[in-house]
């Protein structure tokens, strides 16, 4: 088994034991990109991108570093412009012809930060086309302030704050195409900006592909922790000077070295009350996104090294295994949430829709204990609205969901996917009167065996090769048939890892519904 585990048996204490035992990088084997973390008291709180999804902008909390739970989002929607909502076609001839009013894949929100200062919790924020946001709130599960925006218009992106000991208050952000960064005054309570910007760094053959700044100070120096190179084989930049208007001398400090982990940068760093350093960032791996690793950080003449320092090099590489942080709490396991009964009065934090959803065509009281999801008229699943979405978490996993199809119309699909720009499902179909188990792979329909009874089961099994295995039960679980051949995962697109998730729409426009009594996930290796 991989990911954040624990390999010393039995041992519960935190402080010196806990340096006996050990983690496994990947800390989230999950789509956690761009991630930015704080450490308020002995609580740790991690933001991460979340692009066109909705709700926006997910808060996870530790206290181990390691082991890490979903507390709540930001942005409850996507506010910006009409296309978040996905206004779709409103009848036949639009469903052919004109499929979609509009999306927003890959755009919404970009690389985030999390700050605390003067009791309030901040997120900083851009969206690409529309400008950099603000949000603030007492508690990170929130409620989050409606987004403030402190600069209108496209090209902007990864912006961060920070507050000075005078009180002060800064933003650096960089632009699209990744660079150069520019610098801002900030009223003190961070909430409107006070000039122009001043560029403050852009060098194109020693920094090429400057993006993702995070400010710190340390020792009267003031740091710009800032990837280069690019997501798949980039590394993590630090530049620092003495006045936090530069100019900044440059280092790298964490690269690939001699690991198979390519690309180790953007992050953000944190200490531990004993004075640890820590930082946390990306990798990324094809369609299980950019996953989230830990790196040690020690500091050498006032220049931080990351992950284990290589011979005859200031850099480091990224570590596999490593002692547990010694945070002074006890290592709780928290799990990220997946699986949902559908039983309580709200979705599971776990969940994010393809964009908006429209409220009106889905409900968890319509039928008490079971999920129903209408079918809006769509043309193909990528253009089909409310298709509900949680993280794929690696490197196996096995999502299988209980599906009552006795409320289907005509032309509808429902059922599972694991989805993205060229989606592979399993579901069921409705035509010419009879309701088919169907593989379904970029658009491309099998048809199976017609559904016997009203309700059936439908399994995915992601193995680590980033392939999926899709199968059904007619008997409630006890046996399930194979349908379709192996697939590849929907690929990275939209800047997001593929994605389990359940469907309906209608090509006829003609509505119907499904109902979903729960959503199971199996992350154990048995499950394959």
């Amino acid at each position: 088994m991989r990911g954040p585990i624990l390999l010393a048996a039995a041992l519960v204490l935190a402080g010196p034991a806990a340096a006996q035992q050990t983690y496994t990088n990947p800390i989230l084997y999950a789509d956690y990109s761009d991630p930015d973390i704080i450490r308020v008291g002995q609580d740790y709180y991690l933001v991460a991108s979340s692009f066109h999804l909705s709700p926006g902008i997910p808060v996870l909390h530790s206290r181990d570093l390691i082991h890490w739970s979903i507390v709540g989002h930001v942005l409850p929607r996507l506010p910006f412009a009409p296309e978040y909502d996905m206004p779709g076609p409103h009848t036949l001839t639009d469903a052919i012809s004109k499929p979609i009013g509009g999306t927003k894949y890959g755009s919404g929100v970009w690389a985030p930060s999390i700050r605390f200062h003067d009791g309030l919790f901040y997120v900083y924020f851009p969206t690409p086309d529309e400008g950099i946001f603000v949000s603030t709130a007492k508690r990170p599960e929130g409620p989050w302030s409606a987004p403030v925006q402190l600069i209108a218009g496209p090209g902007l992106e990864d912006p961060c704050p920070f507050w000075d000991e005078d009180g002060t208050a800064w933003l650096v952000h960089s632009k699209l195409g990744a660079g150069p960064l520019i610098l801002h005054r900030m009223s003190p309570n961070g909430m409107k900006l006070l000039d122009e910007g001043k560029l403050i760094v852009e060098d194109k053959i020693n920094l090429p592909v400057l993006e993702g700044p995070k400010f710190y100070k340390r020792n009267g120096w003031y740091y710009i922790f800032a990837p280069i190179g690019g997501v798949e084989r980039g590394s993590q930049a630090v530049g620092r000077a003495r006045k936090i208007t530069g100019p900044y001398e440059w280092r790298t400090v964490l690269e690939q070295g001699g690991t198979p982990i390519q690309g180790p940068h953007q992050g953000g760093w944190v200490e531990t009350p004993s004075g640890q350093g820590w930082f946390a960032h990306f990798n990324s791996t094809g369609a299980f996104g950019r996953i989230v690793h830990l790196q040690p950080v020690v500091w050498q003449d006032d220049w931080p090294i990351m992950g284990r320092q290589m011979p005859d090099r200031f850099a480091g590489q990224p570590v596999l295994t490593h002692a547990m942080p010694d945070t002074g709490s006890v290592p709780i396991n928290e799990r990220l949430q997946d699986s949902d009964e559908f039983s309580g009065g709200q979705l599971g934090l776990q969940w994010s829709w393809n964009h908006n959803p429209d409220d009106s065509a889905w409900s968890l009281t319509a039928r008490p204990g079971w999920m129903r999801l209408d079918a809006l008229p769509a043309r193909y699943l990528v253009t089909a609205r409310n298709t509900l979405t949680q993280i794929l978490q690696g490197p196996h996993a096995r999502f299988t969901a209980r599906i009552d199809a006795s409320r289907m119309a005509e032309g509808q699909r429902a059922g599972l996917t694991l989805f993205g720009v060229r989606p592979s499902w399993i579901g069921l179909v409705r035509a010419e009167g009879k309701t088919r188990v169907t593989f379904a792979n970029e658009g491309v329909e099998t048809p199976g065996p017609e559904l016997a009874g009203t309700t059936i089961d439908l399994r995915a099994d992601v193995d680590e090769d980033q392939t999926v295995r899709y199968a059904y039960s007619f008997d409630g679980g006890r046996s399930f048939r194979p349908l379709g051949e192996p697939m590849w995962l929907a690929r990275f697109s939209w800047w997001k890892g593929s994605r389990p998730a359940l469907f309906s729409y209608n090509r006829d426009g003609k509505g119907g519904s499904i109902d979903v009594d729960w959503f199971h996930v199996d992350r154990s290796e048995g499950a394959r």
